[in-house]
């Protein structure tokens, strides 16, 4: 066989197998992305609402599985025991628009635990929780329809400045129902926090930073005046012994000329 041919079909082979290795890689690849997440449901439907939606209910799970496949439309994580959502927990999932993370026990939404669902995610469910306030920072622009229900909200100044910041659905506010409040006399409890509009949770702070002030003036103000009352102490000693070292002046001088003209009649 003439050396051209030889290394062309050596070339070949080559270039083949490369080609096959890339096409297995990119299979385990795609499988990997789409395949459902262990211990978990899967199952796909069909029409504009279709999509792959992926089950892992009652499961005693305590975080958030790592190996959900980022074509998932439908995620079920209800009726475990999940305690937080850390930061970028859904972020690789641009499909998802139903999430479900009722009946577990959260208690904390990390800075960024929604990140990436701000323009695909319709609905939230956070019910049956153990939330008290909600920090905006968590949702970053989430506009989905949230239910807020059975969690033991507990209604004060900075429950009352959050929701402002929150883009959920107007209604999905009206979940927010007052287990607790600060000051406990305000009567919030059993109130729908969306629908009390003349209450105002942050009256208290605002009259404590107010006595705080006037505390901080009255201080800066006494120390002023005590510094004034020493200065001007100071100086009434500096000058009583200045006009007593003057007056002491023509004595003195008095004596030097009399003993001046002593010695000289000497």
């Amino acid at each position: 066989m003439p050396l051209s041919s030889y290394w062309l079909l050596r070339h070949s082979v080559v270039m083949c197998l490369l080609l096959h290795s890339l096409v297995l890689m990119t299979l385990c690849f795609h499988h990997a992305a789409t395949s459902c997440s262990k211990r978990c449901y899967c199952s796909e439907s069909e029409g504009p609402f279709g999509g792959k939606t992926m089950r892992c209910s009652n499961l005693r799970l305590t975080e958030i599985p790592q190996d959900i496949p980022n074509d998932t439309r439908r995620l079920y994580l209800d009726y475990n025991l999940l305690t937080s959502i850390p930061a970028n927990a859904f972020q690789d999932l641009p499909l998802l628009a139903e999430l479900d993370l009722s009946h577990n026990e959260l208690a904390l939404l990390e800075s960024g635990a929604f990140r990436g669902l701000g323009a695909s995610l319709q609905f939230l469910d956070l019910s049956s929780n153990q939330l008290t306030t909600l920090d905006p920072e968590a949702f970053e622009g989430l506009k989905a329809r949230s239910n807020l229900t059975g969690n033991p909200w507990h209604c004060d100044c900075r429950l009352q400045t959050a929701l402002p910041r929150l883009d959920l659905e107007p209604v999905s506010l009206t979940g927010i129902v007052c287990q607790t409040s600060e000051p406990e006399d305000s009567g919030a409890q059993g109130v729908p926090f969306l629908l009390a509009k003349d209450l105002d949770l942050c009256v208290v702070l605002k009259k404590t930073t107010d006595v705080a002030m006037l505390v901080t003036m009255f201080g800066w103000f006494t120390m002023v005046i005590s510094y004034l009352v020493y200065y001007v102490r100071h100086n009434q000693e500096d000058a009583r012994r200045h006009l007593e070292y003057l007056k002491s002046l023509p004595s003195r001088q008095g004596k030097s000329e009399e003993s001046s003209t002593i010695s000289t009649v000497v």
